[in-house]
């Protein structure tokens, strides 16, 4: 079953490269956005399956758009991604209403789908 996808980012070359490498059998890429608030308005219009969340966003950053998205009636699934290590947020991460992490050089829809499948 394909899971509709929301990518949020504030660099545009990555939402683009994200929507490439992910937009498969997998994942339809519904939306994009470029910052926490729009990350937020975009779950609210396209209620994606799936939301792949950049840790460092301007304005609101990832791990407040992640707690906000947890305590909707259907929140999504959270992924967050940063061009940083995983080990660079520690406690953070682990303490975050996520799915999980995936750093920008390792994505792809199989690493992705592991962390939200839902059956």
């Amino acid at each position: 079953m394909t899971q509709t996808l929301l990518i949020v980012d504030d660099h545009a070359s990555f939402r683009g490269f994200a929507r490439t490498l992910l937009d498969d059998d997998e994942f339809q890429v519904t939306g994009e956005a470029e910052d926490g608030e729009s990350a937020l308005t975009e779950v609210e219009r396209l209620h994606p399956d799936v939301v792949l969340l950049d840790v460092q966003l301007p304005g609101i950053d990832g791990f407040e758009v992640a707690r906000r998205l947890a305590e909707t009636p259907s929140a999504p699934h959270v992924v967050l991604t940063s061009s940083r290590d995983a080990s660079d947020y520690g406690k953070r991460l682990e303490q975050s209403p996520i799915d999980g992490f995936i750093s920008k050089g390792e994505l792809s829809a199989d690493s992705l789908a592991a962390l939200v499948s839902t059956g």
